[in-house]
């Protein structure tokens, strides 16, 4: 029987996918209720980790009446699966804000554009340096200018700057085969070219996630077109910190390979699968405290805006899922020194230019174990350890102290030095 594209079956309401984090919350409410014996009784094989608090609840039940325990623990449970569910219709029938206002295009190939940030902010400033920033393929770039206040690209306009970001868009015809080499060189480069003709100067290339490794590919191919390097929450040593992502991989190998087989892609729903796995109970602990969030509150409607954002995910080719999938996460060919681009390895020691490199400490995405590597591969690297999660650095409550502002300080130091 041939298998469905996801894209094909009638749409889940998100958060994406809906069934499976009520599946989650479910199977946890009828756990807890099966483990009640044996957890009074002692009879619960504890994981190393939780053996002595395992022990110590243990203890606090010895006296507890069983079917009072029971009652309680199952009113908990309905009640945050109740919570769960309230969060999730509220957030799907929540007004939206709209969106600001895209800037012009400077510059489009297929369904690849570089938008401009700089044009009305810089109007009286020829002189404005340049920074091409490079967002994940997975996710739409506007995290970077969420909204008026939650924007990086916005506040670099506002300090002066001319940033242009990538907006990669889903693949169309055009993109369908591309591989991370044609996406580097078919059209990083391109762009990084049209940038400079404009400008007369090298940009600084500033990548986010995923992206800082394609932007750190492009700096190692073109160094006479990367003025300074910026590396936010990117990924190198896919082993450090990762070790049950990588078993989960290499057990679903098989299936993984039939489904971008099958598909000819990998599935959005699929990839939000994946990022769930990371943190299984992230999203419906969000929710429910999103439930409880007063209506109209700044913090309602920043979560509506996020929320939003991460169901908007795009679908990677079958050659770019594969390449990240199974050459960067299973073999690690980043840190290995194997991954290459046209045929050319990429070794960050090779690359010259003053860099930055942003390691959220909070990131269950990219763990610091995973990004740091990177700081003491690169020969000009200055690390900086910020206190957030991999999307609260950039769209957070704090994530222009935290982000935003120490990086226009290290941009204006730096580019100092270099003019």
């Amino acid at each position: 029987m041939a298998m469905p594209h996801p894209a094909t079956l009638q749409a889940s309401p998100p958060p994406s996918p809906l069934a499976l984090h009520l599946a989650l919350q479910t199977l946890t409410w009828m756990s807890s209720l099966a483990a009640l014996s044996g957890l009074k009784n002692g009879s619960i094989p504890w994981s190393p980790r939780l053996e002595n608090a395992g022990k110590a609840l243990q203890k606090n039940l010895e006296s507890a009446d069983l079917a009072d325990f029971f009652t309680a623990v199952d009113g908990e449970a309905r009640s945050r699966l109740a919570a769960f569910s309230r969060g999730v219709n509220r957030y799907q029938t929540a007004a939206r804000e709209a969106r600001p206002p895209e800037p012009p295009v400077f510059w489009q190939d297929g369904t690849t554009r570089v938008l401009d940030y700089g044009t009305r902010a810089n109007s009286g400033n020829e002189g404005a340096w340049p920074i091409l920033v490079v967002p994940s393929l997975i996710n739409r770039g506007y995290i970077l200018d969420l909204s008026e206040k939650k924007s990086l690209m916005r506040h670099l306009a506002g300090q002066g700057f001319r940033p242009f970001l990538v907006d990669w868009g889903a693949p169309g015809p055009e993109e369908c085969d591309f591989n991370l080499t044609a996406y580097i060189c078919w059209r990083l480069e391109p762009a990084v070219d049209e940038i400079f003709d404009a400008t007369r100067q090298p940009p600084v290339l500033l990548g986010y996630c995923m992206g800082g490794l394609l932007t750190l590919a492009l700096a190692a191919r073109r160094p006479d077109r990367t003025a300074a390097l910026a590396l936010l929450a990117t990924p190198w040593d896919f082993h450090a910190g990762q070790e049950a992502t990588i078993r989960m991989l290499r057990s679903s190998y098989p299936v993984l390979e039939a489904a971008i087989d099958h598909w000819g892609e990998l599935p959005v729903d699929i990839l939000q699968a994946m990022f769930t796995s990371l943190e299984p109970f992230l999203t419906t602990n969000k929710f429910r405290r999103f439930a409880a969030m007063k209506d109209g509150s700044g913090q309602a409607k920043n979560f509506v805006a996020l929320e939003d954002w991460l169901n908007d995910g795009v679908a990677l080719t079958a050659p770019v899922a594969r390449e990240c999938l199974f050459d960067w996460y299973m073999d690690n060919a980043t840190a290995k020194g194997v991954w290459r681009v046209d045929g050319e390895a990429v070794r960050p020691g090779d690359i010259q230019a003053p860099a930055l490199v942003v390691i959220p400490e909070k990131d269950h995405i990219v763990p610091p174990q995973s990004a740091s590597p990177l700081a003491d591969a690169l020969p000009n690297a200055v690390a900086k350890t910020v206190g957030a999660g991999h999307i609260g650095m950039v769209a957070g409550s704090r994530a222009r102290t935290t982000l935003y502002e120490p990086l226009s300080l290290w941009l204006n130091q730096t580019l100092t030095e270099i003019k």
